[in-house]
């Protein structure tokens, strides 16, 4: 089967816009949390969130186009637009065939929900006549890879993968398939969510999974694998890649960030919310990335951690990692970028493999802040407060999702 590389990334991340604000953002263990900006909280018990600041929609859509799109619109273009000119892709230019031979891969968790929920309360509330005439194709999921295929005119596959959490992984395992088996030379690909809207919020406090200690430190609140962990931070953003046949990327000088080496997902039929305490099958994901990939636990020198900073989802993580890596894992460094941005939910994958790739590029691993006392249970080398210089060759990309869903990522470095 061919080989896939990424060749091109574009982020919008609460920590830093642009590539190269990611990558300074990330390596200097910067906080994107703050206290919430797009609405008036009131009495909420929750304050804080990762919101994307000082971003001009209107530099994405056009005004006319914003009160028809969701969040996501705007977030995602920006997005693939960076990693289209990061790529070497001019689409403007691009023949017909070249286009037919390009697909759209978005993976969301909540979509355009938070659309739909602003059409309600701008209708209810009395502001609005009437809600937008294309509030039924723009507030359903499938059609947000159709507004990244019009603006850039792809003409190939146009998808939305949405399996929670693991939504923008999967999306990415997905295009890794697809170019694999031939189907296209090249995948415009990742992941974007706009979740902070009041209702989504108040849905994520009823099932008690946001922290709500912190409304006073709101950079300190996201705190994996820390002993006083209470919950997560919801957040918001668009990381996107161009995932690439690796001859195809060859010919045309390309320059390639990584291969996509291998991808494992499982789900453990167990529970809505929960995860099993086993951790059997986070660990048989990534096990079967590892396997198609063709390493052992001891070729692993990163591993880029779903850590969401709730008490159940950091222990099981914990224990996935010492099943499938062994004694090896002890000795393996992993980092969890959550604690920098809140928790994207089904771009969080996403997130994770821009943080791995830049790890990659400058030999330089994220570190997971907020660490000041870990759980005794969650006791492997998280990577602390201060990055770390490494070489990495091989990384493992981990999610976990609402539904018992698991999805794992290996990513190769390739000689230079």
């Amino acid at each position: 089967m061919a080989r896939v590389v990424i060749t091109g990334m574009g982020v919008v991340s609460p920590n830093g816009i642009g590539r190269e604000a990611f990558c300074r953002a990330v390596l200097a263990g910067k906080s994107g949390v703050a206290r919430i900006a797009s609405f008036d909280p009131g009495n909420q018990m929750v304050q804080i969130a990762g919101e994307v600041r000082d971003f001009n929609e209107l530099d994405w859509v056009e005004p006319h186009e914003r009160k028809h799109v969701s969040r996501v619109v705007p977030l995602a273009v920006a997005a693939c637009s960076e990693a289209l000119r990061d790529a070497g892709f001019e689409h403007e230019h691009m023949s017909i065939e070249e286009k037919r031979d390009f697909g759209v891969i978005l993976g969301t968790g909540g979509g355009a929900q938070e659309f739909s929920e602003e059409q309600y309360r701008l209708w209810h509330s009395g502001q609005i006549r009437h809600v937008s005439i294309f509030s039924i194709p723009s507030g359903t999921m499938g059609t947000q890879s159709s507004e990244i295929s019009m603006r850039f005119g792809f003409r190939g596959m146009s998808h939305v993968v949405t399996s929670g959490c693991t939504s923008s992984t999967d999306a990415l395992g997905y295009a890794f398939r697809h170019i694999q088996a031939g189907m296209h030379s090249a995948i415009l690909v990742g992941g974007v969510d706009a979740p902070i809207k009041p209702g989504i919020m108040k849905g994520y406090m009823l099932l008690r999974a946001l922290t709500a200690k912190w409304n006073d430190a709101p950079e300190r609140a996201s705190r994996p694998f820390s002993a006083d962990r209470d919950g997560f931070v919801l957040s918001e953003g668009a990381w996107m890649f161009v995932l690439e046949e690796y001859e195809h990327a060859r010919a045309r000088g390309a320059r390639i960030y990584a291969e996509v080496a291998g991808w494992g997902s499982t789900c453990e039929a167990y529970h809505r919310v929960r995860i099993e305490e086993n951790a059997e099958e986070p660990a048989r994901a990534i096990e079967l990335a590892m396997e198609e990939a063709g390493i052992t636990a001891r070729d692993v020198q990163y591993v880029n951690l779903h850590g969401t900073s709730t008490q159940l989802n950091d222990r099981v993580e914990t224990r996935a990692l010492k099943l499938v890596l062994d004694k090896q894992a002890e000795r393996t460094p992993m980092s969890a970028l959550k604690s920098q941005i809140g928790h994207p939910q089904g771009a969080c994958g996403a997130a994770g493999v821009a943080a791995t790739l830049v790890a990659m590029e400058h030999g330089r691993i994220p570190p997971t802040i907020n660490l000041e006392q870990p759980d005794p249970e969650c006791d492997l080398d998280y990577v602390p407060d201060v990055g770390r210089v490494a070489q990495i060759e091989h990384a493992i990309c981990n999610c976990v999702a609402f539904g018992s869903k698991n999805s794992a990522l290996v990513l190769r470095k390739l000689a230079s």
